[in-house]
């Protein structure tokens, strides 16, 4: 969370290295500050070493005339001239502070000085590190990363000896790379190195401010004459203009006044964003006739972990906000950015390895060619992941609607292909001749806003345009909820064979999810009946095309309002569609597929979105086709990959172009996406066997909702959270698994077009607590609002796969008040 005030400039000093006069530098900082009138507060968070010589003793002393104007404070103090994280392991027994409690503690002590900041009296704040940027805190993490979820501007200090440049220019790309904003680079001046000649020249290409300035007299073994000649030396350090200098060159003076333009910018820019956003942008899934004011613009300013960092400009009836009242605030992102996190934002392993193939390959062609990422990438999916057992072929394309397109196609050319014949098939390609071919599905899927996926989901009036064409039939499918605490199946109307859906409770979420105990119920003979009745009647119908393949959402049909569909019902339908009795064609042999070629979109759920790798070993079946893309690069950059068996990669292969898979984008496999996608396989690897995975799989084991084998099904959501928010009076279901969380709320048949869920849990967005009160799960420990989407009657909540149990306690408790406060009413 980045702490921003407007009479307040903050900014942090990260050192190049360590003994690069960090602290001279700061001292001279907060000197120019104070001289300007600003009250000045300057924060060591962690010092080691003797304590009559310590950095924020040396800051006051030397304050000048101006020292009144001047705070100084130390959070935590060791005597030790040693590494911060060995000060705080020999201390005593107890652990090292966390990197959430010097965080936290830093941001307390921000918001404590931004109270006493007004237009009369404005502040600057420096706040001092230890070390280089990569020097330990003291539970061990770097300083870069662990600072990172404050976000406050920067100043870097240089190295002035010796392979200085080397050190300075790495501390700024490592700064760079986690997202600080870097104002401005000081450093020595050093006659014999010279650094700073070079340092200079390579800063100003990139925009940044460098400040050079004389080094400190050398120290005297006589204090009070050490003491005089360093109070002369800050003396010195005036503005160049004051020196009658018309070499160009830059004082510390000029740099406060270079720093408090940067702030200003910074607050202009934030305030101007929502206009100029409205007057430019074109938003998907908005009505842009609605967004009138600039308080309906969330400007996101950063992101890390689980939270935005935002600002959103009062409405106009707003009352104005205090003077030390941050412009900024963080938002939980309870939608996973549009279901793509994976590990929160900002993560620097992701990060890396975007910059490793970015600085390896750029952008390379793909077709004939190979590199290691997209090699290593398609071997961990086809031999390794989801494809593991069945897949043979990856194509790697550009994003979940991309790569659905390319299964459609994939899986039209191999129905045809075994229909047709491939010799009759390439003279009707030669011919342009077409075919018209539907698929089946269920209602309220989504595959895509390209125009092949679009028709290959029914007529809704919501994902629609004027070429939009559904091909096919699509099945209304049961549905699996939690419902006034028990866990029930809504059969529809039509398939339960009366007027209204039937309700059947079962034993618990856990045992809906166990298909192959289920395949022998009642309710398994109900489904496989309607389902062959169905199909053996479209195949007459001259109203529907011919079915050319089974193309699924798994489990949760995400986009169409989040519905979890009872998998025992597709289970049965894709052994029913593989039969070959009613639809489609014959196996040609053990290895190939029968009936229907069956594709999985799992762009949403695949990857242990709902707590599986995959879902086709749950529902006791592998596909033909599937996609997987969101989770796959941890909602870094898009990618997505089709995998594909044997059977289905035949059909396509031949001696003729005309008879290859002719689909493909300049960014095919692009090698960025593809490193991206392998590291993150990597970390999902490593969280498999986390202690907050095993936590969440036991909440589920113990609760008399989900109790069963919770290696099958669970979810990072309380199950006795879930149970009481089913009972509530407002919400008539509830379903989790994995990250997702779903609430639909009642609203007399509303459905997607209406507005109930946005209207129930709206205050979400809020704000809740007091900065005075710094106590929340919010980076800083900040009060923060929950950013979430809506889908009509159904509002949904998602985590990432390493969101920490507290956040996601934190992010249930204030669904529960929300709706407790509305039942009261």
């Amino acid at each position: 969370m980045s702490l921003l005030f407007k009479h307040l400039r903050v900014h942090q000093i990260f050192g190049a290295n360590t003994d690069v006069g960090k602290t001279i530098l700061t001292s001279a900082l907060v000197r120019a500050s104070a001289l300007k009138n600003n009250n000045v507060f300057y924060l060591k968070p962690v010092s080691t070493g003797p304590l009559d010589s310590a950095d924020d003793k040396h800051v006051k002393r030397f304050g000048g005339r101006a020292a009144h104007r001047i705070r100084t404070e130390c959070l935590f103090q060791y005597d030790e001239p040693i590494s911060p994280h060995l000060a705080a392991q020999t201390k005593g027994a107890a652990p090292p502070p966390s990197d959430e409690t010097l965080v936290n503690a830093i941001a307390g002590y921000i918001s404590r000085s931004a109270k006493g900041a007004s237009l009369e009296a404005p502040g600057h704040i420096y706040i001092e590190t230890a070390g280089g940027v990569h020097s330990p805190t003291l539970s061990g993490t770097t300083q870069v990363e662990a600072y990172r979820p404050l976000f406050l501007p920067t100043i870097l200090i240089g190295d002035s000896k010796l392979g200085g440049i080397s050190t300075t220019i790495a501390s700024y790309e490592a700064l760079l790379l986690r997202g600080y904003i870097i104002d401005a680079v000081l450093l020595f001046n050093d006659s014999y190195y010279r650094n700073n000649e070079y340092l200079h020249a390579y800063f100003a290409e990139r925009g940044i401010q460098v400040a050079a300035v004389p080094p400190p007299p050398p120290l005297s073994a006589d204090t009070l004459a050490n003491r005089l000649a360093t109070e002369q030396y800050y003396d010195t350090l005036v503005p160049a203009a004051k020196r009658g200098a018309d070499d160009g060159a830059v004082g510390i003076s000029d740099i406060v006044d270079h720093l408090d333009v940067c702030h200003t910018r910074r607050l202009d820019e934030l305030a101007s964003m929502p206009r100029r956003t409205l007057d430019t942008v074109w938003w998907p899934f908005v009505q842009h006739g609605l967004m009138v004011d600039d308080s309906d613009v969330t400007v996101i300013d950063s992101a890390h972990s689980d939270f935005f960092s935002i600002h959103r400009a009062p409405a106009t009836s707003s009352p104005v906000p205090r003077t030390g009242t941050s412009i900024l605030s963080p938002e939980f992102d309870g939608s996973a950015s549009w279901w793509t996190q994976t590990f929160g934002h900002a993560s620097t392993a992701l990060t890396l390895a975007a910059a490793r193939a970015s600085g390896r390959y750029g952008h390379v062609m793909f077709p004939q060619a190979t590199h290691l990422p997209a090699l290593h990438l398609a071997e961990r999916l086809v031999k390794e992941g989801p494809g593991k057992g069945w897949a043979a072929r990856a194509f790697i394309s550009d994003n979940g609607s991309t790569g659905m397109e390319v299964a459609i196609k994939m899986a039209l050319r191999a129905f045809t292909m075994r229909r047709r014949g491939e010799e009759q098939v390439i003279r009707k390609i030669k011919r342009g001749e077409k075919e018209v071919f539907g698929v089946l599905g269920l209602k309220g899927s989504y595959h895509g806003d390209t125009i092949g996926a679009m028709d290959a989901c029914e007529e809704s009036g919501v994902y629609t345009c004027e070429w939009h064409d559904a091909k096919g039939y699509w099945f209304d499918p049961p549905i699996v909820a939690m419902r006034n605490g028990e866990a029930v199946i809504s059969v529809p109307a039509a398939l339960a064979g009366q007027s209204t859906e039937k309700v059947v409770k079962v034993e618990s979420v856990s045992w809906t999810y166990d298909v192959a105990r289920r395949l022998d119920s009642e309710l398994a003979s109900v489904y496989r009946n309607y389902i062959t009745d169905t199909l053996g009647s479209l195949s007459t119908n001259q109203d529907v095309p011919t079915l050319a393949a089974l193309v699924l959402e798994p489990l949760v049909l995400g986009a169409g309002g989040m519905i979890f569909v009872d998998p025992l019902f597709q289970r049965i339908l894709i052994d029913v569609v593989r039969s070959g009795g009613i639809i489609g064609l014959p196996s040609l042999g053990p290895d190939s597929w029968s009936g229907l070629p069956v594709v999985f979109d799992e762009v949403f759920v695949g990857l242990y979105r709902l707590g599986l790798e995959s879902t086709g070993p749950l529902l006791g079946v592998l596909p033909d086709i599937s996609v997987n893309a969101k989770i796959l690069t941890g909602g870094l950059v898009p990618l997505a990959v089709t995998l594909a068996s044997e059977a289905v990669f035949d059909a396509f292969l031949g001696t003729g172009k005309g008879g290859a898979l002719l689909h493909g984008h300049s960014y095919t496999a692009h090698a960025v996406g593809c490193e991206v996608a392998g590291e993150t396989m990597r970390i999902v690897d490593r969280l498999k066997e986390s202690e907050g995975w095993n936590e969440a799989k036991g909440m589920w084991g113990a609760h008399p909702t989900t109790q069963e084998d919770a290696s099958k099904v669970w979810s990072f959501w309380d199950p006795g959270f879930v149970e009481s928010v089913s009972r509530m009076a407002e919400v008539e279901e509830v379903m989790t698994l994995g990250c997702v969380l779903a609430v639909k709320i009642k609203d007399n048949g509303g459905g997607y077009v209406s507005h109930s869920a946005q209207e129930v849990f709206g205050k979400l967005k809020d704000c809740v607590g007091s900065m005075d009160d710094m106590g929340s799960v919010a980076p800083g420990g900040a009060p923060y609002g929950i950013h979430f989407r809506t889908l009509g009657n159904v509002a949904y909540f998602m985590t990432s796969l390493n969101t920490k149990g507290d956040v996601i306690r934190s992010v249930e408790d204030r669904i529960w008040r929300t709706l407790m406060n509305r039942q009261a009413k």
